[in-house]
């Protein structure tokens, strides 16, 4: 099995975490992601925390223009949240099919038990309707969030996840430069103890999920 043990306090100290440029503008596939720096140990596809990020204080939009308190509507429950954008032509729907892939294996009990959170760092395009139009062709049972961005990087970086605000590259494409870390909760502490690289694959989260649901150590 894939994993290694590190404290949340130390993580950044100790592994450099992915910092991902994704490219592309309206009706442009965009060139491919630019790694602008790589987490060491990538053979390791589940780093188990031993001090669990707490849940981040995250009041935002949902798909259906109402408030989501990330905090209270996740509390007790198996959680995976990624930060991401609909317009990356690669790094995010890769990483979000992949889980989306690996859901679908499990039995309907522990479907419906699983969320998964997905707040974009493009909050300026992706509203609560083009984030629900791009999330319905992955799962639509994912929570898909967006609002202030001051907001969405705050709670980011108590996860140890870097987000840059979006801007234009020199050929005039939109990039989001943004960690691709997945970090998993735990229903029986709520701290966030397992995180993900963008190296992690489907046969890893398909292995892994039935025990992040119980809130064992994957």
């Amino acid at each position: 099995m894939r994993k290694k043990t590190l404290a949340a306090a130390a993580l950044l100290a100790v592994v450099p975490l992915t910092l991902t440029a994704c490219g592309g503008d309206d009706g442009d596939s965009g060139s491919p992601v630019s790694v602008v720096s790589e987490e060491t140990g990538g053979q390791k596809a589940a780093t188990v925390l031993d001090k669990p990020f707490e849940k981040p204080d995250l009041v935002l939009t949902d798909t259906q223009g109402k408030p989501y308190d990330f905090r209270e509507r996740t509390a007790g429950r198996p959680t995976l949240i990624y930060f991401g954008y609909t317009h990356c032509p690669d790094v995010c729907p890769l990483t979000m099919n992949n889980i989306a892939v690996a859901k679908k294996q499990l039995p309907k009990e522990q479907q419906d038990q699983l969320l998964i959170v997905f707040v974009t760092t493009d909050p300026e395009r992706d509203t609560p309707a083009e984030l629900g139009k791009w999330l319905k062709g992955i799962d639509s049972q994912v929570v898909g969030l967006t609002g202030d961005f001051a907001t969405i990087q705050a709670g980011a970086r108590t996860l140890g996840i870097s987000i840059d605000p979006p801007r234009k590259d020199d050929s005039g494409k939109t990039v989001s430069d943004h960690g691709t870390q997945v970090i998993a909760f735990s229903p029986k502490t709520d701290g966030g103890y397992v995180l993900y690289g963008e190296d992690a694959t489907v046969e890893d989260y398909t292995q892994d999920l039935p025990r992040i649901i119980k809130g064992e150590n994957p």
